[in-house]
């Protein structure tokens, strides 16, 4: 069991051409589902779209643990959906990691 002080939030931005909005969309709706269904280290994976621009999206994840995340971005719907189709779409990409505090 994990403690309060070991989960890691991750926030990540991402940008890309109109273009691809679509195919973005639809590949993280897969990838959530299958976080939600594969990974028990995932506490909360959603993803958001910015109304104004559709083209800018804010995700927010937390993990039981350091191990919990690794073990999400070492899964094979990561390495296929995120790493392998989206990655390649976007034209920005920040993640940054946070601890909880409370």
């Amino acid at each position: 069991m994990s403690t309060t002080a070991e989960i890691i939030c991750v926030a990540a931005e991402w940008r890309t051409r109109p273009e691809h909005v679509d195919t973005i969309c639809r590949l993280m709706r897969e990838a959530a589902t299958a976080v939600r269904a594969h990974e028990p280290g995932n506490l909360l994976y959603v993803a958001h779209q910015d109304p104004k621009d559709p083209a800018h999206f804010l995700f927010y994840e937390q993990y039981a643990n350091q191990a919990a995340l690794d073990a999400h971005v070492a899964s094979a719907h990561y390495k296929e959906l995120v790493a392998a189709q989206i990655v390649p779409l976007l034209t920005e990409r920040n993640v940054t990691l946070y601890r909880l505090l409370a």
